[in-house]
């Protein structure tokens, strides 16, 4: 076991180190020895005049796709680079389907449903299992899915892969280990105020989203008292049916072996004939305009957040804003240039176009900035905004925009089993099996003209949600320059931690 441990980390290193060269453009200097002390001492040149080989073209690996009679997708990619075999389960449910009053019911019936045990094994015997074997089998529910999934050497496969099938069939959830969970999450809960960064995330998708939005509520001590063992079973029933999950496997197994013992574990899994695609929750900005402040006294610095609603990946104009963000962001993008290094205005910033796959995400610009200075860097955030909107790209803005992105490109398809779960990700949410490869080419194709067009369709400078997370006193100019009233956010953590009857 230690041989092959050392073994994947020495092809883990070399993965590493050839990134970094590929980065650096020293693969081809390496591959023929010029890479030596003579070439070290010659004069450093401008990076502009390298001259690098195209990148290779990416190509995906072979895989087979396939529907069980029960209604399951199944995706098989082999990979015999090492004895390792993984496989996941995406399922369609999610945190955003839970009620208002029960926030956590998603998250708790993922965690319980691998730590509670299952009908067959306890959860000290899964433990014992899994860990003789050095394997692993893993199961949650984030805000758009559920995921169950399992990682195993080759020989332990069907051993592996059979627990793996209780966990996400026939889970307990063992009343012991809810209560333990439910321990854990008011723990985070009683801790959520102690990064600054994290309150200004959370509260600023309130602004955007609304308070009760499934995209932006938050787990209460008194939503967790509120859910029982019951709660967990009912939500686990209403999702988990085999017609409503896709099933990914990549790893050193045989295709046909790989089919039966899927067949024979999951194959009799009974569907749910019933089901029915769940209604998405509507959005709609919530705050339009203002500014809004977090105080927090002990704090030397301010984190700032601006923006509103923004979009989805499957716009046709998605390909152009990642452009424009390239533009916007980097050591050469213009908030870095100007923002930070021109101004001194910043120790980081950043302005973004972050869609979603099936609901908008955000636009949102930001960073970390001393308390004198907040108001001059959210005036600058806001300059830049208007700048990218009236003044055409550069040239030279929109070649290292276009060639940041695209050369980025390989690193989407590093190993067989990202590339697997991007072609599972496309399915769940209903994209081509080659957007990404769209994506690309629509990238390749576009203009200065194209980046100016999606900035002033997609940027809304009037719709701009201000927040400002940081010391109220010392934010001198203070935050009324910005506008004549500032709201102050109560950030305090409702109810106390007691516990509930299960």
């Amino acid at each position: 076991m230690k041989r092959f441990r050392s073994k994947r980390y020495k092809v883990k290193v070399r993965r590493f180190f050839y990134s970094l060269l590929v980065c650096l453009g020293l693969v081809g200097l390496l591959s023929f020895g010029v890479l030596n002390t003579s070439w070290a001492a010659t004069a450093a040149k401008h990076y502009t005049e390298l001259q690098l080989p195209p990148l290779p073209q990416v190509k995906l690996p072979k895989y087979e796709r396939y529907v069980l009679n029960n209604g399951m997708v199944v995706y098989l990619m082999e990979d015999h680079e090492l004895p390792l075999v993984g496989g996941s389960a995406m399922v369609r449910t999610g945190e955003r389907f839970e009620p208002n009053d029960k926030v956590g019911l998603a998250e708790l019936t993922g965690i319980v449903m691998r730590s509670g045990g299952t009908q067959k094994h306890t959860p000290d015997q899964l433990n014992e299992i899994l860990e003789q074997r050095a394997a692993s089998v893993e199961a949650g529910i984030g805000e758009t899915a559920g995921n169950t999934s399992f990682e195993a050497l080759t020989e332990d496969l069907e051993t592996v892969f059979g627990l793996f099938a209780e966990v996400l069939r026939e889970p307990v959830f063992a009343p012991e280990k809810l209560d333990l969970a439910k321990t854990q999450l008011r723990g985070a809960i009683a801790r959520r105020n102690d990064d600054p960064d994290g309150i200004a995330n959370r509260e600023f998708e309130k602004l955007i989203y609304g308070k009760d939005s499934p995209y932006a509520r938050t787990e209460e001590y008194a939503t967790l008292n509120n859910i029982s063992r019951e709660d967990l079973v009912k939500f686990k029933e209403q999702y988990f049916y085999p017609n409503n999950v896709i099933l990914g496997i990549v790893g050193d197994f045989d295709a046909k072996k790989m089919r039966s013992l899927i067949q024979a574990k999951l194959g009799d899994w009974k569907p749910n004939p019933k089901l029915a695609k769940p209604q998405l929750p509507k959005v709609s900005q919530d705050k339009i305009g203002g500014v809004f402040v977090v105080n927090q006294p002990q704090l030397t610095q301010s984190s700032v957040l601006i923006g509103h609603l923004g979009g989805q990946f499957n716009s046709p104009d998605y390909p152009a804003l990642d452009v424009l963000n390239g533009v916007l962001n980097g050591f050469g993008g213009r908030l870095f240039n100007e923002v930070r290094s021109r101004q001194g205005l910043a120790y980081s910033v950043y302005g973004s176009w972050s869609p979603r796959h099936d609901y908008p995400g955000m636009f949102v610009a930001g960073g970390q900035t001393r308390s004198d200075a907040t108001v001059q860097f959210v005036k600058a955030l806001q300059t830049e905004i208007k700048r990218i909107q009236a003044q055409p790209v550069t040239a030279q803005e929109l070649a290292f925009a276009k060639e940041s992105t695209l050369n980025s490109f390989v690193f989407n398809f590093e190993d067989p089993g990202q590339t697997l779960s991007r072609l599972m990700r496309y399915e769940y949410y209903g994209y081509p099996s080659d957007f990404l490869f769209r994506y690309q080419r629509a990238v390749q194709a576009t203009t200065a003209a194209d980046v100016q067009r999606v900035a002033r369709k997609y940027l809304k400078p009037e719709n701009l949600v201000t927040l400002v997370v940081g010391n109220q006193a010392a934010i001198n100019p203070p935050l009324t320059q910005l506008a004549t009233q500032v709201t102050v956010l109560d950030v305090t953590i409702p109810g106390s931690p007691t516990q509930a009857k299960n």
